[in-house]
Order: C-alpha cells, then structure tokens, then sequence
C-alpha cells in the first residue's frame, strides 16, 4: 500500500517579504520590550561591588622542599574554606563591625576560592556598598585567621592581599536589561508572524490557489466594486 505524502515547502524568500512588511510591528516589540527591561533594570536591579582579600595557607611543619608538607597545606586550605564561612566567624565579624545583618544574609555575600593546585584561598564579599564590601572582607580574613590559630591549633594563615575597591559592578546594569528584553520581544514577535504565515490557508491571488490546492486557473473573474 502506497501513501502519497505531500510536503509543502516552504518559500524562503516570500517568508522574508513578509517579515520585512511587518516591520513596524518588530520594531515596536523590540522598543517596547527594550523599554520594559530598562525600567526593571533601573527599578529593580541593585548594582552589586565585590572586593576580595586572600590567605597564603601554612601548617606548623611546613618546608619549602617537603612535599608532604606541600599537600597538607592543600588539605588545610579545603578545611579552612568551610570555617571561614562558618557561623562563628562569621557571627564574629558581624559583632565587631555592628553589622546590621543575619548570619544568613552575610553568609549569601561571601564566597571562598581555592585555586586550583594553590594554598591561597581568595575571600569575596559582595554588597551594594563597595567600601563596606572591602571592610566585611577584610574582617573576615582577619578574624578567620585569629579563629584558626586559636580553635584548630595551625599557624595563622598569612593575609597576603586586603580587599580593593575598583568601583566596578559585578552584575548586570539597565543597559543589558535593555538589550536582552528588545531581542526576546523582537523574536517572538517574529515568531508569531512566521507561525501566522505558515498557517495562513487562505487563497489570496490566483498563485495560492496553486500552491495550496494544486489546481490549475483556467481563469479569472474582476470583482466589481461599486
């Protein structure tokens, strides 16, 4: 049994005229989409600074030629990660600083890296405020160090780099908002347009009918309008 399929392809050149005769319509979603991710990019967005200070890791047996030595301190660093965003440091820095602040809101602003293959651990503070961004993280370096000398019995770890304060946003401004919303309302706008071409059945001109209905015109009649 043969099934006779019928593919019906789809004008590439045509789908384009029409593209271009709605142009005010890409155009006005672009804008107004465009306008719409601005103002929530003004409105609701609050630009973020960041400002990182960085421990040198050391144990109490550490050598320059021990390689063992070398991989204890790879350990520690992995030890001191967890304690450096642990509630009594943490807890610590909010007292002596007189943050107006929860544990768990301090705790969602900082974050601790360990380059790989390095005993260095990078301290990251993220807040509105890029001079109280470099205080927390220099606070916390402080007060982490002190923690672990005290509670683990380790050499404090070295403070080799206090926070900075370069004044540049680490999140997105109003701008990208902008750009990325007027691309979202230009696509599906342009998608809509080509879902409503594709699934335009109706005969037009005398070229639809051939097309959609493979059926030859023999002739055609003028419509009158009066």
């Amino acid at each position: 049994m043969n099934n006779n399929i019928e593919e019906e392809e789809i004008d590439l050149l045509e789908l384009f005229l029409e593209l271009v005769s709605h142009w005010f319509v890409l155009l006005l979603a672009l804008v107004v989409f465009a306008v719409a991710g601005l103002g929530y990019g003004l409105l609701f967005v609050t630009p973020q600074y960041a400002s990182t200070s960085k421990l040198y890791v050391l144990s109490k047996s550490t050598t320059i030629t021990s390689i063992a030595d070398i991989q204890v301190g790879t350990n520690l660093a992995s030890d001191y990660q967890e304690v450096i965003t642990g509630r009594p440091v943490l807890e610590q820095v909010i007292t002596n600083l007189k943050l107006d602040t929860d544990y768990e809101t301090l705790y969602n602003k900082v974050q601790v890296t360990n380059a790989a293959g390095t005993r260095i651990l990078a301290i990251t503070v993220t807040d509105p405020d890029v001079e109280l961004a470099k205080t927390m993280t220099d606070e916390i370096a402080e007060v982490s160090a002190a923690f672990i000398s005290e509670k683990m019995d380790q050499d404090p770890p070295n403070i080799i780099q206090y926070g900075y304060t370069d004044g540049k946003k680490v999140n997105h401004g109003p701008l990208w908002f902008a750009a990325v919303a007027g691309m979202i309302g230009f696509i599906l706008a342009a998608g809509i347009i080509v879902l409503r071409y594709l699934l335009n059945d109706t005969i037009q001109v005398p070229e639809d009918l051939e097309k959609k209905a493979h059926l030859n015109v023999l002739a055609t009649l003028p419509l009158e309008k009066k």
